[in-house]
């Protein structure tokens, strides 16, 4: 029998600052609407593919919960098999949690809310859509610095924006905007990055006019402007008259703030220690800089989002954060704002640790299991595909996007109530989109239905790779897409009262972090 943790217990470690992961293994669709403050989301479908990165300390203690699905007790199961020996259950799951803490709707709450929480106190200057659409139509001396991710700015952004995503602004804004009399305005999807990125300017000693655009693409949107799409302007120089500047003026708010940098002794001695105390090695440069060379060991994680979305890198609060750079300015602001948001973090630089691995790092996994009976290879699907039925575990707008045709949708994690709505009675044969998730899924599927159950080698990246086209148009939903939230932010085609609706909410976030009480935030 699994042990049990209970809500107060709970709240105490967040308070002490001690280290504990909570993880929500329901699909983050349930996951959005009603979850404690620090709760991380992993479904019990992708235990395997993501928490040795989010928890890669084994003995870091995890509290694993549900709403009363049953998810829990499984879930705990399949993290112990992984070597994990402190797991235990909230007990009473979500409703014993809300009985004595808040619980909070959406996603990367603890970002979102110390965003509001930063504006409240430090009154981050910012701009309507309609007031700022006044400065874009009439000011010449005027730069508008879009600090999301690349892709969100491609997708869809205001009138003059050059991509700058936020952990960048400190180190290139001055070169982007060299004169002192120059307006910049930020602006993000929401709230979050805008105010953020508008009070790193700030805090960094631009001596420029700065404001956010208040409520982002979502204000600019619901305030009848128009947005434009498509487009690339980026700035991905390296700094260099303005670039001595930026750098002591983020020395002098990271020591304000109190960041640490690393020498080699004290970067070592944490190395050696991280059996005992959960440490994550992150490098907040762009991806193309990390792709092109990173330390060993680190994970690319981008200073803005990682700011604003800390809990998809890491989700044992309390642990320890080493940022790289190889300029002295971007991993200095981030760690200032983790810090604030009361992390451990420091910062270690190239005198220290070289970046030498080039590529993208692959996720942590364990050890895929090998059934090898139960494995077949795409030629064996294609010699008898009239007699399978194909299940797809993918995230379901991957299946959306394209999948083997054919395939139906079903969440591995209601294997129980949904696989006995399969189609047909004879074998089925389980793809995801590299075949991992169905190798980690297989013995729950065999455990839910008296059909044979076999795993397609390589997923489906097997099936495009060899050249074969991928179903668009016809789709089977067997689980509803409960497994990603649509995020009101992201996309062309959100309603405007989702919108509207979202900004409502990021409003009230202070007044119920306060009544909740157990941030440990600090605004300096």
């Amino acid at each position: 029998m699994t042990s049990t943790t209970t809500p107060a217990e709970l709240r105490r470690r967040w308070r002490a600052g001690e280290e504990v992961a909570l993880i929500d293994v329901r699909e983050e669709g349930p996951y959005s609407l009603a979850h404690p403050f620090f709760a991380v989301s992993l479904p019990l479908s992708q235990i395997e593919l993501r928490i040795l990165d989010l928890v890669p300390r084994p003995g870091a203690p995890i509290v694993v919960y549900d709403d009363g699905e049953g998810y829990a007790e499984r879930a705990a199961a399949r993290i112990r098999a992984l070597g994990y020996t402190d797991v235990s259950i909230l007990g009473g799951g979500l409703k014993s949690y809300a009985r004595v803490g808040e619980v909070f709707r959406d996603v990367n709450v603890p970002s979102k809310a110390f965003g509001e929480l930063v504006e409240a106190i430090r009154h981050t200057p910012s701009l309507s859509a309609d007031q700022a659409k006044a400065l874009i139509d009439t000011e010449t001396d005027l730069v508008v610095l879009d600090a999301r991710r690349f892709e969100e700015y491609r997708t869809m952004s205001i009138p003059r924006g050059i991509s700058v995503p936020g952990g960048e602004l400190a180190f290139r804004a001055r070169e982007i905007a060299p004169s002192p009399r120059t307006t910049i305005i930020v602006n993000c999807a929401g709230r979050t990055r805008s105010i953020i990125g508008t009070q790193s300017l700030i805090n960094a000693g631009i001596p420029n006019r700065v404001f956010a655009l208040r409520n982002g693409t979502i204000g600019w949107t619901l305030a009848g402007h128009a947005v434009e799409r498509g487009r690339t302007d980026r700035f991905m120089q390296r700094p260099a008259a303005t670039y001595p500047s930026a750098l002591k003026d983020a020395k002098a708010w990271a020591e304000r703030v109190g960041v640490k940098i690393l020498d080699r002794r004290t970067f070592d001695r944490f190395l050696s220690e991280a059996n005992e105390r959960t440490l994550h090695l992150l490098d907040v440069r762009t991806p193309e800089e990390y792709e092109l060379g990173h330390p060993p060991g680190f994970t690319s994680a981008p200073g803005g989002q990682l700011v604003q979305a800390t809990d998809e890198w890491v989700a044992v609060r309390g642990a320890r954060l080493v940022l790289f750079d190889d300029d002295g300015v971007r991993a200095l602001m981030t760690a200032s704002w983790l810090i604030q948001m009361g992390w451990e973090a420091h910062v270690v630089g190239p005198d220290v640790i070289q970046p030498i691995e080039q590529g993208t790092r692959v996720p942590r996994r364990p050890a895929r299991p090998h059934p090898l009976q139960a494995v077949i290879e795409l030629a064996t699907f294609d010699a008898n595909r009239a007699g399978w039925t194909v299940i797809d575990l993918a995230r379901s707008p991957h299946y959306a996007a394209g999948h083997i045709p054919g395939a139906h949708f079903v969440l591995a994690s209601r294997f129980a109530d949904d696989l006995p709505r399969v189609p047909g009675d004879g074998p089925i044969l389980l793809t995801s989109s590299d075949g991992d998730e169905a190798l980690f899924a297989l013995s729950d599927a065999a455990a839910s239905t008296p059909r044979e159950i076999a795993v397609l080698k390589g997923g489906t990246r097997a099936w495009t790779d060899s050249g074969r086209p991928l179903e668009q148009n016809r789709h089977s939903w067997i689980s509803p897409p409960e497994d990603v939230y649509k995020r009101p932010y992201e996309g062309t085609d959100n309603a405007a009262a989702a919108m509207q609706a979202y900004i409502d909410w990021e409003l009230q976030l202070v007044a119920q972090l306060a009544n909740d009480s157990v941030s440990n935030f600090h605004v300096v």
